[in-house]
């Protein structure tokens, strides 16, 4: 499965767009890497714990959209974005989406 944000695919020929589609990951940060994350902010650095969950979120979307495209017989997704947001009342939820068009190319 060819994934790009771009509208197309260099030296490929769109020959039928899909559908828009979606992969959405929400998962819960647990208490551990805020402790962690709470010192970093404290003393400054990078958050290891945050930032593992972050890829591990991100591609978890992306497949999930590469996935619901082949289910409509796409051999590629372009356009694709990806957003996050910050979700629960401690904000202890990270949301990640991925979202594109599917269309079958040459």
């Amino acid at each position: 499965m060819i994934t790009t944000t771009t509208p197309t695919v260099e030296g490929r020929t769109i020959r039928e767009y899909r559908q828009i589609v979606f992969g959405e990951v929400i998962t819960g940060i647990n208490f551990l890497k805020d402790i962690g994350a709470g010192f970093l902010n404290f003393f400054g650095g990078r958050s290891q714990g945050y930032e593992d969950e972050l890829i591990k979120a991100r591609e978890a979307a992306i497949q999930e959209m590469e996935q619901r495209a082949a289910e409509l017989g796409a051999n590629a997704v372009v356009g694709v974005d990806i957003d996050y947001e910050v979700l629960g009342s401690a904000n202890d939820m990270l949301m990640v989406t991925a979202s594109g068009t599917a269309v079958v190319i040459e």
